[in-house]
């Protein structure tokens, strides 16, 4: 009798390659999904990271409090730093300038700020604090202090201005709001004749000038703590996806067609 070769070698080499294929799909899934979340992980690492040293800097210079002159804002090398600052000058006549969607106790508001003139350095806006935003959003009317005064604070870099969508400043009812801070916008939209200092004053609270407000330097943003925790998450995820990749491709492997 004629021997008639059976075809089941060649559907199981089929059904083998197809599995194959289906493994080293899903291992390049997993291992994109394990690279984006490792990689997200460190980012808030680094995020939490720059966020310590920021607020480990600015705590030296709040312990020592050694005033620079006012000038130092515009420094070119201390652009990102933070320096105690102090000296005299005018408010610019020019209106205020309001930085929205600025939370304090739970309370919507705006921080506002003022042009300041001092007698030595280029311009720099002054922050005076914060004011509460009631629910027709009706803008405050920020009076400019009168005279020459000595100011004193914390020169810090510009809150940081997140997505730069649309523009930075809109004229309302005598003042600008703002929706970033930025020196060049305002030094345009203002017109001065000299452009703004790069850092931003933010007065001592304990001066007799202005409104609520503090020299907490992430207000409206994360603490360094939430972006570890959130790093930590992140890499739970990446660590889950490789368990899952590992678990799934031993069940097949122990599935696998015998020879």
């Amino acid at each position: 009798m004629p021997i008639i070769a059976a075809d089941r070698p060649s559907g199981v080499s089929r059904v083998v390659a197809g599995r194959r294929w289906n493994l080293v799909f899903g291992w390049t899934l997993a291992v994109l999904a394990i690279a984006a979340f490792a990689n997200l992980g460190a980012w808030q690492l680094r995020r939490g990271a720059d966020k310590q040293a920021m607020l480990d800097a600015a705590d030296r210079v709040l312990g020592e409090r050694r005033a620079l002159p006012l000038a130092a804002a515009a420094d070119p090398d201390r652009t990102t730093r933070y320096d105690w600052a102090a000296g005299r000058g005018r408010f610019d006549p020019r209106d205020a300038l309001l930085l929205d969607n600025q939370q304090r106790d739970g309370r919507n508001g705006v921080r506002a700020y003022r042009i300041f003139v001092p007698l030595q350095g280029p311009p720099l806006l002054v922050e005076l604090g914060w004011l509460p935003l009631e629910g027709t959003r009706e803008m405050p009317v920020v009076e400019r202090p009168a005279g020459t005064l000595e100011l004193r604070g914390l020169l810090t870099p510009p809150p940081s201005a997140g997505l730069a969508l649309g523009n930075a400043l809109v004229r309302d009812d005598g003042a600008w709001l703002m929706m970033r801070l930025e020196t060049d916008a305002i030094t345009r939209a203002a017109e001065l004749p000299v452009p703004l200092a790069p850092r931003v004053l933010r007065l001592d609270p304990a001066l007799p000038l202005g409104f609520d407000r503090d020299l907490e330097l992430l207000a409206n943003t994360l603490p360094p703590a939430k972006h570890r925790g959130y790093a930590v998450q992140w890499f739970g995820l990446a660590l889950t996806v490789l368990v899952t990749a590992l678990v799934l491709t031993f069940r097949r492997s122990s599935r696998s067609p015998s020879r």
